[in-house]
Parts: structure tokens; sequence; C-alpha cells
């Protein structure tokens, strides 16, 4: 840290911001109560809790998207008020969202341009943001080409632009909302790397992670909230990732899943030379061979973006094949309607679940059978059977913990880790003989991804063949018996789970394969 009060951006640092007794209520919802929480200039304050613990609520007051209704904020000591994001930029508070807020047709320097004046009047200077942008890339390790189009960029660069606009417009002070979610190792390495010379610069940060390796590596203090209210804040290094994980909880949490040995069956899932298109007209696919056995989790690891979207859909029938074939339990079913393979004893846990795995103006009853309402005994000759809909929805409410104020209730009322309860719920207790999981807990808190992950383990035991694509590496790693890593829409390598490390696995990632050095596929 320099003794100049002064940034390297030129802003003057902020020496603490002081958040007290904040209270922030919601119809039906008390999301903070009067919690307390400060950041000193030169820190890493992490900031954990489960999915509805209020951190969202209490970063958005502190970036003006939402007000308090009780509560204030000092800067350096003196209050102030935050009404708006632009409020915040002025008193030099940046915040990185988890999805960029990017416009990927534009270039670097065109995107931390934009919305700014431009000292040219009508007239753009693209050529002193540029400069100044090479500048702070210098200052903070952030290797960036001004003039590279967003599209052209990996994910971990193009979060390196974002940290370069909150720079650019001043930012003393950085909110760092799961910065790490879709990054390589290598990348959140690289991201560490940063963060921790705008510690040595005077910056004050505020890490948000669900990864809790992450907050005892990177952190300085960390918070702890539950249910709204602040549990309590210590400093890093009188805890550890149990001790967190007991707080954010309440309760004891399991880390390393009991897998167990189980010996695999047939070949319940194979694909050959499989190819299909993307969304934007580029190849998805491009000759993925792989299968999966009864009693197998393959792992599907990958950067966001590499094909992983594709592969789960032309399994679940939802994408048509280009060419190659799949088969399940040994028959050709390429290009067979989702219908046809429900029937077949095929279930699917989507990425995006609100928008695929449920119906939101449905009720809980109503989604839990939307796999086989038009069967018995939940339907004869085309009337619904209620009771029987009714009874089924009450066990599998009471068998899946699901937390919901009845079976009635609206699907779109439920917190994301219900929801996927409600998915899951739907999904397993078919008995499916294949399971195509993708992203099962993106998003979800250590006791919702707890019980997923356990959930998954024993219909593994079960004999279900599971396909399981995450870009979580340390998902994948705790339940995956092979590691299948794809680059591009390739299939880099197939890896047994004891021969996997974060490193080999990180470099297949990054499209390197590392007895190869610097061979990325094409």
């Amino acid at each position: 840290m320099t003794e100049s009060n002064l940034l390297p951006s030129g802003r003057t640092r902020i020496d603490t911001l002081e958040i007290r007794g904040i209270t922030k209520r919601f119809p039906g919802v008390l999301a903070n109560d009067r919690v307390d929480f400060d950041v000193k200039t030169g820190e890493v304050h992490a900031l954990l809790g489960e999915n509805g613990a209020g951190k969202s609520t209490l970063m958005k007051i502190l970036y003006g998207l939402y007000h308090p209704d009780e509560g204030e904020i000092l800067l350096n000591g003196k209050p102030v008020a935050i009404s708006s994001p632009t409020d915040a930029i002025n008193l030099g508070i940046g915040m990185i969202h988890q999805h960029f807020m990017l416009v990927e047709s534009l270039t670097v320097v065109e995107n931390v341009a934009l919305g700014l004046p431009s000292s040219r009047g009508a007239l753009t200077d693209l050529d002193r943001v540029s400069k100044r942008i090479v500048e702070l890339a210098d200052i903070y390790g952030l290797k960036i080409d001004p003039s590279a189009y967003i599209w052209q960029l990996s994910v971990g660069q193009q979060q390196r632009v974002e940290i370069i606009k909150a720079l650019y417009r001043g930012a003393a002070l950085l909110i760092l909302d799961e910065p790490t979610a879709v990054l390589t190792p290598q990348e959140v390495d690289e991201l560490f790397a940063i963060m921790r010379q705008m510690v040595r610069d005077g910056h004050a940060l505020i890490f948000i992670s669900h990864k809790l390796h992450e907050v005892v590596e990177i952190s300085n203090r960390v918070t702890v909230l539950r249910d709204g209210r602040k549990i309590g804040t210590r400093p890093t290094s009188e805890t550890t990732k149990q001790i967190l994980a007991n707080w954010m909880v309440g309760r004891e949490v399991g880390f390393a899943p009991d897998r167990g040995d189980v010996e695999f069956g047939e070949v319940r899932l194979q694909l050959e030379n499989v190819a299909c298109g993307s969304d934007r007209g580029t190849p998805g696919l491009r000759g993925v061979s792989l299968e999966v056995r009864a009693g197998e989790i393959l792992g599907i690891a990958g950067v966001s973006g590499n094909g992983q979207r594709e592969l789960a859909e032309i399994v679940t029938g939802l994408r048509r094949i280009v060419s190659g074939n799949v088969r399940l339990d040994g028959q050709d079913v390429t290009n067979f309607p989702p219908g046809e393979l429900t029937e077949r004893m095929l279930s699917y846990i989507p990425e995006e679940r609100m928008r695929d795995g449920v119906i939101r103006e449905f009720s809980v009853a109503e989604n839990l059978i939307l796999r086989e309402h038009h069967k018995q005994p939940f339907s004869r000759s085309a009337f619904l059977n209620l009771r029987e809909i009714s009874a089924h929805a009450n066990r599998l409410i009471e068998r899946f913990q699901v937390k919901t104020p009845s079976q009635d209730t609206l699907a779109k009322n439920l917190s994301g880790g219900n929801i996927q309860k409600v998915v899951l719920a739907r999904e397993i207790s078919r008995n499916p003989r294949v399971i195509v999981a993708a992203q099962p807990t993106r998003g979800l808190d250590i006791g919702a991804t707890e019980y997923v992950r356990d959930q998954l383990l024993e219909q593994r035991k079960r004999g279900a063949a599971i396909l399981l694509i995450s870009e979580d590496l340390d998902e994948i790693l705790a339940l995956s018996d092979r590691i299948a890593v794809i680059y591009e829409g390739q299939i880099m390598d197939i890896v047994p789970r004891a021969d996997a490390t974060p490193e080999k696995l990180g470099l297949l990632m990054a499209g390197v394969h590392p007895e190869e050095g610097a061979h990325v596929v094409k």
C-alpha cells in the first residue's frame, strides 16, 4: 500500500465502509434483520450465507439497487445516501456481477467507454480510453487487448474487462459476486493474483462465494449471514471450512460425500461420433463419443459454452443430431422426441430449472406429475385422479424434504433450492435407468448442494447410469467415477477419477493436452 491516499486509478481510497443496523423487508419476508458489516482498505472481506440468507439483498442496498427500511451506510465515518448505482459509482463503489454486463459485438475499449461522456463531445475518444486501459492492465496484471471483440475472449478475459470497467470508473471498493463460478482453476489463480495486487494497492474488496476453500484462501475476514441475521465475523486465519459451513447451515455439514464402491453394469447410454449445431449457427458438438454404464457417474467438465448445453439436449431429444448416433440400452434412439425417451426411462435434471424444469404457474403437485400425468394412477379416461395426485405429492414432499407452504403453492414462489428438489423428486421417483443432470447444484447453497449430491449418489448405488454435466470442478471430482473434459465441442480426454487432478483437468478445459504442452484442439 502506498503512503498516498490516492489509488493507482486516481481515486481517493476508501478507508472504511460501514453498514449499520440495515433492515430490509419484502412482503412476508424479513431479508435483512439489523445487519452490521464493514470493509477496510487493503483487505478482502468475504460474505457467506445460504441462499436466502440476505447476502444479495445487503449488497444490492450497498450498490443502490435497493433502499433499506432501517439503518445507515457510513463512508470513512460519514453517513452517505446511495439511491442508485450511479450514486455508488460516484462514491467509488463498483460491482462485478456473476453474469457479465458486456456487449459481445463491441470491442473491449468500446465496452469500457460505453455510457461515459467523451472529452470530444459528440466524437468518441477511444484512443484515450484505450491508453488508460493499457495503463490499468499493466498496474493490476490484467492482460487484455483493448481492440479485441468480447466474443473473441475467454470467460476469464471477459471478467478482466469487467474489472477494468470498474477501475476505469474509479472504483475504490469492489463487490465481487461469485466471481469464480465459471472459471477454470488456472483462471481462478489469475483472478486471485489480481485481487491480491488490488489489495496491496489499497482497494477494499467484498468477496461473495459458495466455495469455502476459496474464501479461506483469499479473504482476510469473513462474515456469515443466516436467515437475514449476522451470525458473526472472524479473521479468516481463525476459522476453517468446517466451521464456516456449520455457521452457514446451523448444523454439522459433511463435505466429502460417501460414494461407496459400486460394481458397474452394462452400458446404458452410448454416443458414437455425434455432431450437432449450436444456437449461434456454429458447430455445437464435433465427433463426440462416450458411454455410461449402470452404476456409473460420468462427469463432463468444461468451461461454460464449450458444448455442455448441446450435449444435454441431444441426449434428451431437445436438439437434433447432424451425424452420429445415440443409444439407450443398446437401442438406437437418435433424434427420438423427448416423450419417447421418457417412456424409455430417461430422466433429465435441466440446467435452467425455472425455464425447463418446472412450469412456473403450476402448483408443486402439478409439477410433480408432469412426466406421467397421462398415466394411471394419475388419470383415468382423460380425467385426473386428484386424490392420487395429492397423495403422491405429499409422499414426495416428505421424502425429498421440499419446503413449501402446501402442495398447492405455485412453483414460482419457491426458493431455488426447493424448486430443484421438486425437479429431483419428479425425475428420481420414476426410478430411471439413465439420468442426465446438468448443473444440478448451480446457485444452490451448501445445504441444498449436499442434499442434491447425496441423491445422485443414491441413484448411482441403485444402478442408474448418470451423465453429470457441471462447471463446478469440485463437484465433478467429488461425484464422478470417470471424467470427460469437453472443449469447443470435442472430448479432449476421458480420465479415471483416480488419475484426475484439478491441474490436469484445468489444462484440458483450456484446450491443452498436459502431455503435449501447448497443443490445442482445433
